[in-house]
């Protein structure tokens, strides 16, 4: 059976929301309509639905012109299998000591370092984006340099590949991985049990630092935030207040040109820049809080 997309860009949150709760009411009726920030400070969101059956072009042009929007790219998708697309695209990643892995490649796995399995069903956060890889670099040099956290945050922690990576390392660490979406917490959860860190790892659903578990075990030595640019900034004051003196923040899911914003956040909140690493167009930064 045939997938049909539409996409389209326009200015504004508000506006791309309401493109999209009119898309859901067209007949047929999109099977999942997605509303994105395009990540560029333009100020551009991004609207894109899936279809089953062929969309009404006509309708979908008066909806564009309506709230404003460029006019939707219709294309019919190829039927795919994209677990053994995912598969065949990603190879396993390096990261230092750490080695991220599908079960498709357990046979790949060397002798002596970290593996991390991760399955192709939930690609994102693997190791294989430049966000997440940024992160595990950036610990693994922290950990060669002697860095030993106590307690460790992974908010915003999606796969949690970053959680389970201090906890594979740090044995005695106190480790809490957080997402604000349900089914991370549900992938994050299985992919303790994947790795056989089931007890060494909690897993919470939660907005930012927002969960009595987290407020009761802060301060933390080491937090992880691989989010968006937005959220990071947004996040600094609660990241000020829940790093410990000397802890260290490893933040990622930014693009290059959003790093300084981001910096100048940190900066405001006391913390000093520690490293900086840019991985094709995405940047990871690495903050210590003052002693």
């Amino acid at each position: 059976m045939p997938t049909y997309s539409a996409l389209t860009t326009l200015m504004g949150e508000d506006a791309a929301q309401a493109l999209a709760d009119a898309v859901e009411k067209m007949d047929p009726a999109p099977v999942g309509v997605g509303v994105f920030e395009i990540e560029d400070d333009s100020g551009l969101w991004e609207v894109g639905a899936y279809f089953l059956e062929e969309p009404n072009a006509v309708i979908l042009d008066v909806l564009a012109l309506a709230f404003e929007a460029k006019p939707f790219a219709l294309s019919e998708l190829p039927e795919i299998d994209w677990v053994a697309h995912v598969r065949r695209e990603l190879a396993p990643v390096e990261a230092g000591r750490f080695f991220v892995y599908g079960s498709h490649d357990a046979d790949k796995v060397p002798e002596g370092r970290v593996a991390l399995q991760i399955e192709a069903t939930v690609a994102f956060g693997t190791g294989h984006h430049g966000t997440t890889l940024g992160c595990l670099r950036a610990f693994d040099r922290l950990f060669d340099a002697g860095f030993r956290p106590a307690k460790v945050a992974d908010v915003g922690c999606g796969t949690a590949v970053l959680a389970l990576a201090a906890a594979a390392v740090l044995p005695e660490a106190r480790v809490i991985a957080s997402d604000i979406d349900r089914v991370a917490v549900d992938v994050a959860e299985a992919n303790v049990a994947i790795n056989g860190l089931d007890g060494r790892l909690e897993c919470l659903e939660a907005a930012g630092f927002d969960h009595p578990t987290l407020a009761a075990a802060a301060p933390f030595d080491l937090v992880f935030a691989n989010i968006l640019k937005g959220p990071l900034i947004e996040l600094a004051p609660s990241m000020a207040a829940h790093a410990a003196p000397g802890g260290i923040i490893i933040l990622s899911g930014l693009l290059v040109v959003q790093a300084e914003a981001v910096t100048a956040a940190y900066l405001a909140e006391g913390f000093t820049l520690e490293a900086r690493e840019d991985i094709g167009e995405w940047s990871t930064l690495v903050f210590r809080r003052p002693q």
